[in-house]
């Protein structure tokens, strides 16, 4: 025991000498050697050296990070230690995981969207599982690609997707940076690529999500910057895989022919999730979420005529057609037509501020607006 409490202690100090002086492993060391029954320390510390080990594959302390881990198990023995690790972490990532997948299951339809995202979760927690009993874990990217028409809830599913694989250990810091094609391509020759390793090197340790990315390639045929920035992205999807999530959105089609545009693009990431549109229920309940939320109510006419107009849009085959920020618009005319009718009442009750009724809804209104990406 002596002996091996001594290499931590020596591998502690030989660490923070080479990271310097804000350095604190030994100073941790010191705290599980007194009391190595706090099961919250020994994981933090673990998980300290296995972000450190993730950040410095090729730097000079990553054989020193190595020596620092061997030597904190062989102390605690493995066996305890992976028992602490998956009572502590789990305890954890268990309650956080339960909340986000209650979050993710109560947004509206996506039924096809959450059986998949719930299969990825439970596929690393099994695999994690592996890590722990010293089984090899199969090496996978995790970069996504949502494809589907606006308004089915891709960015709010891409914000869940990285907070649960932050949880799960797979993040470092499990932050969201979204971007589009203005933020990725520069005016200049040669400055895309500095642009996009920008970006990159922001995102690292989180979800980087690139909204409608097709627009990337989209003049394909002329576009030099965007081929600059689709070469610099397809190196980026491989070479930071380890601490970075990339989830690219957009139509279809679309879509489809991004991947095409660079030799193994499509190759570089593992998961497709399809989002369909709405149904015409699914978009009542939005609109009713919306309500609730500020303190509206939807009487029962109102909802039988858009119910029927909702099934009439959708029967339109709508290619462009948004799905909820459809309805957010929608919403936004109904409660301004409210205002201005109840402004023309001379007697105004409680209910009645609250209510949206069938003379609140313009036919002639949403006939042609809304369609939009």
């Amino acid at each position: 025991m002596t002996v091996s409490r001594d290499k931590l202690i020596e591998s502690a100090k030989k660490l923070d000498r080479q990271l310097g002086n804000e350095s604190t492993f030994l100073t941790k060391v010191n705290e599980i050697i007194i009391d190595h029954s706090d099961t919250n320390k020994v994981a933090d510390l673990y998980k300290s050296i296995y972000l450190f080990q993730k950040e410095n594959k090729i730097s000079k302390t990553s054989q020193t990070l190595k020596e620092l881990s061997d030597n904190f198990a062989c102390y605690l023995g493995y066996s305890y230690l992976f028992e602490i690790l998956g009572k502590e972490l789990g305890k954890r990532n268990n309650s956080s995981l339960d909340e986000l997948m209650k979050e993710l299951n109560q947004l509206v339809g996506l039924q096809k969207v959450k059986e998949e995202v719930s299969r990825l979760v439970i596929y690393q927690k099994v695999q994690s599982k592996r890590k722990e009993s010293g089984l090899k874990v199969p090496k996978r990217t995790l970069h996504m690609a949502f494809m589907g028409n606006p308004g089915t809830g891709k960015t709010t599913v891409a914000r869940i997707v990285g907070r649960m694989y932050y949880q799960l250990g797979l993040l470092s810091k499990g932050h969201f940076t979204e971007v589009s094609r203005t933020d990725l391509i520069a005016g200049y020759q040669g400055q895309t690529a500095l642009k996009v390793k920008s970006v990159i090197e922001k995102a690292k340790g989180g979800v980087l999500f690139i909204d409608e990315a097709y627009s990337i390639t989209e003049n394909d045929n002329t576009d030099s910057y965007g081929r600059e920035c689709l070469t610099e992205l397809t190196k980026a999807l491989e070479d930071s895989r380890d601490d970075l999530i990339v989830i690219v959105a957009g139509y279809t089609d679309p879509m489809n022919h991004f991947f095409e545009s660079n030799p193994g693009l499509k190759s570089r990431f593992n998961y497709f999730i399809n989002f369909e549109n709405y149904s015409s229920t699914e978009l009542l309940d939005i609109l009713e979420t919306l309500a609730r939320k500020d303190d509206y109510q939807i009487e029962d006419k109102l909802k039988e005529i858009l119910l029927n107009y909702f099934n009439d849009k959708l029967e339109s085959n709508l290619t462009n057609f948004s799905n909820g920020r459809f309805v957010r618009n929608l919403y936004e005319d109904l409660i301004m037509n409210q205002a201005v009718r109840i402004d023309k009442s001379e007697s105004v009750s409680s209910k009645d501020l609250t209510l949206l009724i069938k003379d609140d809804f313009s036919l002639e209104e949403n006939c042609s607006a809304y369609i939009e990406i």
